[in-house]
């Protein structure tokens, strides 16, 4: 097919970048953190199998204990209540998890106010200046928080009343889920929900209304400044846990560089 060799020639003369826009896992990765009494999920921890040593002279290999929902992941359907007849992460459709990246700039507004949300009118006027959402594509939330990412005192922003951290406000997630060219939405922060939605009704609405219909979140999306606001291709890589609620991700974006 000429368009796949097209894009491999792009790819081998650095015409098409591959963006990484994954937050490396450490056991240092910032993970969300519930209030009592709720249960809360692990980051990454790693044990030695062997190491070049006597359990296996000539190969390295460890064991993870990795929670679902670690550092960059996706949410699935069945991770919300709304959602948990639907699909699990093995389930999700491959062309679901590769489409066009359309990024939001709320950069101005996140700076401004850790509690801004986003609102339909942000929307509307992205629209009304780029043109329709295209179809399947990936509704990314650029809102500078990820350079946070190596400060995780500073990533979630919590003190005594919660989190504090940019997100969709409660008509703004019903927005998203019912625009039918949208497969999934990402964000740069902690979670796919603004750090107060717990307050809101219902609580956390883009988990509420996203997932519940049979749309996916990405999270702690880092390099969305490296992205056009349209034209890149996003790639999404979960893995395939079976009747997994979300999993780890490495999430890459296909780049092109006019000027390469």
């Amino acid at each position: 097919m000429h368009v796949l060799t097209e894009l491999g020639a792009a790819l081998a003369a650095g015409t098409v970048e591959v963006v990484d826009l994954t937050t490396p896992l450490t056991p240092e990765t910032p993970i969300l953190q519930l209030p009592a009494p709720f249960a809360n999920t692990v980051g990454l921890s790693m044990t030695p199998v062997s190491a070049f040593d006597d359990a296996g002279p000539g190969w390295a290999w460890n064991d993870l204990r990795l929670g679902e929902h670690a550092g960059t992941h996706l949410d699935a359907p069945v991770h919300w209540i709304t959602g948990r007849h639907g699909r699990s992460v093995d389930r999700i459709e491959p062309a679901r998890l590769v489409g066009p990246a359309a990024v939001v700039d709320f950069t101005a507004e996140a700076e401004a106010d850790a509690d801004a949300l986003l609102e339909p009118e942000h929307l509307e006027r992205w629209e009304a200046e780029h043109g329709r959402f295209p179809r399947n594509c990936w509704v990314l939330l650029r809102t500078g928080w990820s350079a946070r990412g190596e400060d995780p005192a500073r990533f979630l922003n919590a003190d005594e009343h919660g989190l504090h951290a940019p997100g969709p406000s409660v008509a703004a997630a019903q927005w998203l889920a019912a625009h039918p060219h949208v497969s999934g939405f990402g964000v740069e922060t902690v979670g796919i929900d603004a750090g107060v939605a717990g307050g809101f009704d219902p609580p956390f609405p883009a988990h509420h209304h996203l997932l519940g219909a049979d749309k996916y979140g990405l999270t702690s999306l880092r390099g969305l400044d490296r992205l056009p606001v349209l034209g890149a291709q996003l790639v999404v890589a979960p893995l395939p846990v079976v009747g997994g609620t979300g999993s780890p991700a490495r999430v890459l974006a296909l780049v092109e560089r006019t000027g390469a």
